[in-house]
């Protein structure tokens, strides 16, 4: 038995609309990110500490020139990890070279130098259309380590404010 023609109307008319939608880029259907402001998915990148450092170590760490260095990950790791997340960030777009895959808690202050939860794929200046990017949390970053190596911060402090909004 073939539809009435009051269904075979209907099936038309929804279909003739699904034409007409945009299409949707591959990537953007696999994007479970979000960064606000220069502020990374605290449901993705929640962040993580470095068990090496604590405020008691900081003398022998994070306050000694060039300690990062001999903790940062390898930059083949960071970049199979920055292609990984830049779609879940729906940055698949943007090139390598227009993303820091940063620490959220900065080497600086103790962030773990290889865990996932603390890496993300951060847009530097020019490829996002407007708030913070890359350049600005590394200044900041460094305000804040300057602030606990001279001990006018805590280090949990510092933490706390790079977690909770390094922005402000």
């Amino acid at each position: 038995m073939f539809p009435s023609p009051t269904r075979r109307t209907a099936a038309v008319v929804v279909l003739a609309s699904l034409a007409v939608l945009p299409a949707v880029p591959a990537h953007a259907a696999a994007q479970t990110c979000f960064s606000v402001n220069g502020m990374a998915d605290a449901a993705c990148t929640p962040g993580a500490f470095n068990s090496d450092v604590a405020q008691g170590t900081i003398g022998s760490t994070i306050c000694v020139s060039g300690w990062t260095a001999t903790v940062r990950p390898s930059s083949s790791y960071t970049t199979r990890l920055k292609n990984e997340q830049k779609i879940a960030y729906g940055e698949a777009d943007i090139p390598n070279t227009g993303l820091e895959e940063d620490h959220l808690v900065p080497l600086e202050l103790g962030g773990a130098p290889a865990d996932p939860a603390n890496l993300w794929p951060e847009p530097r200046a020019g490829w996002i259309p407007s708030g913070e990017t890359a350049g600005d949390k590394d200044t900041e970053e460094n305000r804040l380590k300057r602030q606990v190596c001279a001990g006018s911060l805590t280090l949990a402090e510092a933490r706390t404010q790079i977690l909770t909004d390094w922005t402000r």
